[in-house]
């Protein structure tokens, strides 16, 4: 500090002043502090120089003012920084009214310190819906791995357990920091359960890899007979179907494993198939004739419907049928059963004949039929009296039940023939 006895200074303003010989000085109430000598310049050079370093700490304590006011900066960083520039105007080398940027530290300190206590009940909020999210997770995880691996369908599960290991590490890395203590149970209780859902993974795959092993071997040796019936031809067919039941209850080796063996399986079915279908298309050849020679009988047989005899008829028919049955079979079997099914309808309509004639000369039937054929012809002739007896008599009524009676009676004689 200078004395009162100081001589004038060359450059006085009211926060510094520069001596005669380059030294500068703050005013701090009402005293003088020395901030330091600028010897080589003017004192309007000096006085300057150090105004520019107390326009920085102005800007530093202003722009913490401005990141306070926006928001977004943690209030405890903020106090520390605050802290830092108080400290560093606190006998400051630098010419200004310190004491005014002091009092602003100050009350923007104390503004920290509400937010502060602010942020800490939300940090300790957010800590706590931290754990319980991922306490979550956790109960998610754990509930994976108590599953019975037998009933699991694996794609789906393991896709859940990654995503849950990503959720989980998402959550620890944009997440708050959770106590070490806690974190760390929670860890060991996720990468247990997740260890869990592993190991039921392998031993899931192992013992699937196991059945489809012996699948594919139980299904090549189906494969071996099935290829060992192609020098059988169309008579293996019946033993390849036997193997082919075998085959649908073998089981599964796998997508790819199990479509190749299938292809090699089926290509002996297609082999066996292969020669009957050629078989059947050279009986389909050779039947060509005989299906023509059948038609030709069916045109023969059409004719039979115009022969009124029924004895005739038949003698037709019988012939026809004796040829038909010469020709042979035909392939393939609905072309057979389609020229048979018109043929049986021939036949059909000759049997129907034959009984009805039987029917009508059958003794029993046609004595009855002269006994109901006289009693219509007495019955006709009295109502042909009554009808004319009811005209003479102009009895309209009794004329018209007479020829209704009448009309049915001739109706049934002409039924029976009489």
């Amino acid at each position: 500090m200078t004395s009162a006895s100081t001589p004038e200074p060359a450059v006085s303003e009211p926060w510094g002043r520069v001596d005669d010989d380059g030294t500068v000085s703050v005013r701090e109430g009402d005293q003088w502090r020395v901030v330091g000598q600028y010897p080589d310049g003017s004192p309007e050079e000096a006085l300057a120089y150090f105004e520019r370093k107390y326009a920085d700490l102005a800007g530093e304590v202003t722009l913490l003012e401005v990141r306070h006011r926006r928001g977004g900066a943690s209030s405890a960083d903020l106090r520390r920084t605050a802290q830092t520039v108080s400290e560093r105007i606190a006998g400051a080398s630098a010419v200004g009214d310190l004491a005014a940027l002091q009092a602003r530290v100050a009350a923007l300190t104390d503004a920290l310190a509400e937010a502060s206590a602010t942020e800490a009940q939300a940090a300790r909020e957010a800590v706590e819906a931290a754990v319980v999210e991922r306490t979550q997770l956790v109960e998610q995880m754990e509930a994976i791995a108590a599953r019975d691996p037998k009933t699991i369908q694996w794609k789906q599960t393991s896709a859940e357990s990654t995503a849950l290991f990503e959720r989980w590490q998402a959550h620890q890395s944009a997440g708050p920091r959770l106590p070490k203590a806690v974190a760390q149970q929670l860890w060991k209780r996720f990468r247990d359960a997740r260890s869990t859902i592993d190991k039921h993974r392998r031993d899931f795959y192992a013992e699937l890899d196991e059945t489809h092993r012996t699948v594919r071997d139980a299904k090549q040796r189906l494969i071996e007979r099935a290829e060992a019936l192609l020098s059988k031809g169309e008579d293996g067919i019946g033993a390849y179907r036997e193997l082919l039941d075998q085959w649908k209850s073998a089981g599964r080796a796998g997508k790819k494993v199990d479509d190749a063996l299938w292809d090699r399986f089926k290509a002996a079915g297609d082999a066996l198939y292969g020669a009957r279908a050629e078989r059947e298309h050279a009986d389909a050849e050779a039947s060509r004739e005989k299906i023509e020679a059948k038609r030709a009988l069916l045109d023969q047989a059409g004719t039979i419907g115009q022969e009124k005899n029924t004895a005739k008829a038949r003698a037709l028919l019988t012939a026809i049928q004796r040829q038909w049955d010469e020709i042979g079979r035909i392939f393939p079997r609905e072309k057979e059963r389609a020229l048979d099914d018109e043929l049986r309808k021939i036949e059909q309509s000759v049997r129907t004949r034959e009984d009805a004639d039987w029917k009508r000369n059958n003794p029993e039937t046609r004595a009855r039929q002269s006994d109901m054929s006289q009693q219509l012809h007495e019955a006709i002739e009295r109502l042909e009296a009554e009808l004319a007896a009811a005209e003479e008599r102009k009895d309209a009524a009794a004329a018209a039940t007479a020829r209704e009676a009448l009309q049915a009676r001739k109706a049934w004689l002409k039924a029976l023939g009489g």
